[in-house]
């Protein structure tokens, strides 16, 4: 036994030593380094990214103007500057900006500025006209001004102010604090009906549209600031909504009640849409989580009525069975804001196929423009195309870029 296991271990030394040598004889091959290139993975634009640059496109050739402002239209309106129109336009460059497109700051903080010729200099709280020439003259020829303009303006600056910085953010928030500042003390929320904001100065009518968007601009203004005054107006308006213009049958919030005292009980897409914003906005300023189960209730009944199944796209009003880019794109932008708040992925099928169906009937293939309005199978098309709907559509296009 001994003497095998002793033949063994000379068997195992000799060998250990042979292939010893033979590794000295022969090294290892040298790697060479790997030429081969590798595959870059090409970078995936969304298609509504690109569309939103094609409808900037259509912006830039037809609609500004040498003094930085832009017209109602390049048609049948070319002279006239709306304020709605042109603070859209800064909205829509704003969520350019916010994707990393910074080229649209220059656009936007133009627009912005020009946005003076609007401001009624001549009375100590202001307040937004809502016409002037394209040049900025005739200032106050028509002597109305709109709550939901004013109140728009001063979300579109809290959106500017988010992707600004140093001076040009400070003048934003400046100028939204004086936009809430003219609808406190504007005169047109009153005892009326309990309270609720008129639709403007001469006092016609309470819509949810006007409302809402108040609502909003306080709601963002507390966030910022942390001033008590901006959380009670925003607890106001809330209320008030709630009680005059909600209807529980339907869920639903009605479009108006006229001075007479009259209830317009249709319901538009962008009037609630604006609703599932401002509750998105208050549950989470006021952390008060039952808001969000609000929001995402409205955004239902929304889709259960405002919504045409056949068509795949969001309807004017439940009296008005068309399309409109911005009125109609208004809910792609609620459902959008509702995805980011519960991640529900439902929301975005509704915002993109309501974009898809306005691209289908109301996009013009050559310009990027958009027509004004067309009945849901596209008869009936306006031949006009408005600045606002364009705005519109570049917004929400560039919103959706981030998930579609």
């Amino acid at each position: 036994m001994k003497r095998f296991l002793f033949s063994v271990l000379l068997a195992v030394v000799a060998l250990t030593l042979i292939t010893a040598c033979e590794d000295k004889q022969q090294p290892s091959p040298v790697v060479r380094p790997d030429t081969t290139k590798p595959t870059t993975p090409v970078p995936t634009v969304s298609r509504y990214l690109t569309a939103a640059k094609k409808t900037h496109e259509y912006v830039l050739a037809n609609l500004l103007t040498p003094y930085k402002s832009y017209r109602v239209n390049a048609t049948t309106d070319p002279t006239s500057a709306f304020e709605w129109y042109n603070v859209s336009q800064i909205y829509a460059d704003a969520a350019m900006v916010k994707l990393g497109e910074t080229s649209h700051a220059t656009y936007m903080n133009d627009s912005f500025n020009w946005m003076s010729h609007f401001w009624d200099d001549a009375k100590p709280n202001g307040g937004y006209f809502g016409f002037v020439r394209i040049d900025g003259s005739e200032k106050g020829a028509d002597t109305l001004k709109y709550i939901d303009d004013n109140a728009l303006s001063g979300i579109v600056y809290l959106e500017a102010y988010e992707v600004s910085t140093g001076a040009q953010k400070a003048a934003y928030l400046d100028k939204a604090k004086a936009c809430a500042n003219w609808l406190i003390k504007s005169g047109t929320w009153d005892n009326t009906f309990d309270g609720g904001f008129w639709w403007n100065t001469a006092k016609t009518v309470k819509p949810t549209q006007s409302n809402g968007l108040a609502m909003q601009l306080f709601t963002r203004l507390y966030a910022i600031t942390g001033e008590s005054v901006y959380r009670e107006w925003a607890s106001a308006v809330d209320k008030w909504l709630s009680t005059k213009l909600y209807e529980s049958s339907t869920g639903l919030f009605v479009w108006q009640i006229d001075r007479a005292g009259k209830r317009f009980t249709e319901k538009f897409t962008y009037d609630n849409a604006i609703m599932v914003e401002a509750f998105l906005l208050y549950g989470e300023v006021m952390k008060d989580a039952s808001y969000l189960v609000k929001a995402q209730t409205l955004g239902n009944a929304m889709n259960r009525t405002l919504w045409d199944k056949t068509h795949n796209v969001y309807i004017f009003n439940t009296s008005d069975l068309r399309i409109n880019p911005a009125w109609c794109g208004w809910g792609s932008q609620a459902m959008i804001k509702l995805y980011e708040s519960d991640k529900n992925t439902s929301w975005l099928g509704y915002a993109q196929g309501n974009i898809d169906a306005i691209n289908t009937v109301l996009r013009d293939p050559g310009t990027h423009g958009y027509y004004q309005f067309a009945t849901l199978n596209g008869a009936g098309r306006y031949a006009n195309i408005e600045g606002v709907d364009v705005a519109w559509m570049q917004r929400i296009q560039a919103l959706l870029s981030k998930y579609r």
